[in-house]
């Protein structure tokens, strides 16, 4: 054998290496190329799909945080109107003793004697301090009546965004 055949042999056995090589070499980088594309799109449609809670989430947040608002403002106009007709209630009952007062204070002046006098202050006394009493009753029972009603709407938002947010948000888990 010539040492020009083992040259054209040698050469044709390395041009095959070389095309094997190249050829497993270019079929793994394809696989591998592959690969990644799947992976990169499985870990894009997760980041998508997490994406899409968040912002579903902070849409909610902010609906519920509009209605919490409507809460304040509605709860604000109960206690205002409550309040106004307290006042107006109570400017009544010091215009009605004061009207009592005056009556007394006449009948007072036409009394024929001490004890007369006597009888009718003890009288104008022991009722006024029972309306007194009564009208403190009943204005507690009104200003107590108008706390629950007037933070009624408060409370409710309150409980309800304790069963809103207890609950994990969508496309996250509570696991660390």
């Amino acid at each position: 054998m010539s040492s020009k055949i083992k040259a054209t042999e040698a050469l044709n056995a390395g041009k095959e290496a070389v095309e094997t090589a190249v050829a497993t070499s270019a079929a793994a980088a394809t696989k591998g190329i592959e690969q990644a594309q799947v992976a990169v799109k499985e870990q894009l449609a997760t980041v998508m799909t997490n994406a899409t809670g968040a912002f579903k989430a902070v849409e909610d947040v902010v609906d519920f945080q509009k209605g919490t608002i409507e809460a304040f403002v509605k709860s604000g106009q109960i206690w205002a109107a409550g309040v106004q007709d307290m006042g107006k209630a109570l400017f009544a009952q010091a215009q009605a003793n004061m009207e009592e007062g005056m009556a007394t204070a006449k009948a007072l002046a036409q009394v024929k004697s001490l004890k007369e006098a006597m009888d009718l202050q003890g009288a104008f006394a022991k009722t006024a301090v029972e309306k007194a009493v009564a009208e403190a009753v009943k204005t507690q029972e009104s200003t107590v009546k108008l706390v629950e009603t007037a933070f009624a709407p408060v409370a409710d938002r309150a409980k309800l965004a304790m069963e809103k947010f207890s609950k994990p948000l969508p496309g996250f888990s509570n696991a660390a």
